[in-house]
């Protein structure tokens, strides 16, 4: 049975990530910020289900949470990489310190937790890294200038570890969700019909994805029926990526 971490994986696109590898009956740890909606979950998923307080923002002192991950769980064979924030505000109006907060999160602390699984992952004869990224990364979009940034170097990291990582045996591939029908994105297009039908017109598949797909593709990554892939950013948004 393998073992899997995933960040941020108690809610939204995480939480279906982590629920369908306790699904496919791999023991799953997740990292995550609210301790109390990671017991609720531990007791509706079951014993599979490890969790880890711990705010990504304090980088230092990742290399002693992996450590501690790997004394009480167990190395992971599979790391997921899906924690992040984001911030709607108008490009004059961010400050220095708001974009640097976006970019610790979702791309230093991505690296630094990478870096030291990535180690135990060469001890143990490789493993595989998911990343994920966003449609942010793929196109312009307005009022997410740090979070774009942010994005858009997951996607080049990806590409830099897995070529260095291959020769550890360990793969590296990212997911570039679309417009997913997750509670928050619901509310928020609900709340802008225009917005709502802009995002429908340039999907050719006509509808909003749900966190489900995304995770049946992290899972397949995952897994020996990708062995030979690494490398790849995989938006999986309907087409709207490409869409007219």
């Amino acid at each position: 049975m393998k073992n899997v971490l995933v960040t941020g994986g108690s809610s939204g696109i995480g939480l279906s990530i982590t629920k369908k590898f306790i699904k496919e009956k791999y023991n799953v740890a997740v990292i995550g910020r609210d301790e109390k909606k990671m017991k609720i979950l531990k007791e509706k998923l079951g014993d599979n289900l490890y969790y880890f307080k711990y705010d990504l923002a304090e980088i230092k002192s990742i290399p002693y949470l992996v450590n501690n991950i790997a004394d009480s769980f167990g190395v992971p064979e599979i790391l997921v990489n899906n924690a992040g924030i984001n911030m709607k505000k108008e490009f004059f109006s961010v400050t220095d310190e708001e974009f640097l907060k976006i970019i610790n999160v979702n791309t230093i602390s991505v690296f630094a937790l990478s870096r030291e699984v990535g180690k135990k992952m060469a001890i143990n004869n490789g493993g595989v890294i998911i990343n994920i990224s966003s449609m942010a990364s793929q196109y312009g979009l307005p009022k997410v200038i740090a979070y774009t940034a942010s994005k858009s170097a997951i996607e080049g990291m990806t590409r830099a570890m897995a070529v260095e990582l291959a020769q550890y045996n360990i793969r590296v591939n990212c997911v570039a969700p679309g417009f997913i029908m997750t509670e928050m994105s619901a509310n928020a297009l609900n709340n802008d019909p225009e917005r709502k039908q802009k995002v429908l017109s340039r999907t050719p598949m006509g509808r909003l994805g749900t966190a489900e797909e995304i995770a049946n593709t992290v899972f397949f990554l995952a897994n020996n029926e990708s062995s030979y892939i690494t490398g790849t950013v995989l938006p999986v948004d309907g087409g709207n990526s490409i869409g007219f």
